[in-house]
């Protein structure tokens, strides 16, 4: 079985817990697990790029910036996987809203995601497959926000390769087949964990 370090991550097998979360931004990786993970090591800094492991209730749970875009992300997303055994990814970022009932701040969990991004029918097989969340993660995501009385939108978003397009009438377009959101990383994770058998949730 392949084993760390990487390229991108310098740790070895053991240093990353079987569940990562994975933010966009370093600053945002430590902050999680400064003020929400208990008994936090970091685990990786190459590039910039912060990784750490610590502890939620008793808990396992890493926390790993991936950058900006599929490509990059998808660089993290894989060798966690296949050299790390990471087995639960759970992206947590921002994204843009669309839909009216989507205010600024407001959750949403991405049940489905869908893309301009050529890499994804590289990951498919050269088919047009949907992306989307694994079933048990979504599942328990809904159940644990409904006890908590945390208001959540699920429902699909839209994964850009471009922040800045050249279409006007994108976000339009999309507003118009029921996306809640623009971003630029869930449907690599989404369409990666399936190729490779581990599960995925973007929130």
């Amino acid at each position: 079985m392949e084993s760390g370090p990487t390229p991108h991550l310098e740790g070895v097998r053991g240093d990353y817990a079987p569940t990562v979360l994975l933010p966009g931004d370093p600053k945002r990786a430590r902050f999680i697990a400064e003020n929400y993970l208990t008994n936090v090591k970091l685990v990786n800094s190459v590039r910039g790029a912060e990784g750490f492991t610590g502890e939620s209730n008793g808990i396992p749970v890493s926390v790993q910036s991936v950058g900006m875009g599929i490509p990059s992300a998808l660089i993290y997303y894989t060798e966690l996987i296949r050299f790390f055994g990471v087995k639960k990814l759970i992206r947590v970022g921002s994204c843009g809203g669309l839909n009216e009932s989507v205010r600024l701040g407001d959750l949403i969990c991405a049940s489905a995601a869908g893309t301009d991004s050529a890499a994804i029918e590289k990951l498919n097989d050269g088919l047009t497959l949907p992306s989307v969340a694994d079933w048990e993660l979504l599942y328990s995501a809904v159940n644990v926000a409904d006890n908590a009385g945390i208001s959540m939108a699920v429902g699909p978003v839209f994964t850009s390769d471009l922040f800045y397009g050249p279409d006007p009438e994108l976000f339009s377009k999309l507003t118009r087949n029921g996306i809640l959101g623009v971003e630029m990383e869930i449907a690599g994770l989404y369409a990666l964990s399936k190729a490779e058998g581990v599960q995925a949730l973007a929130l």
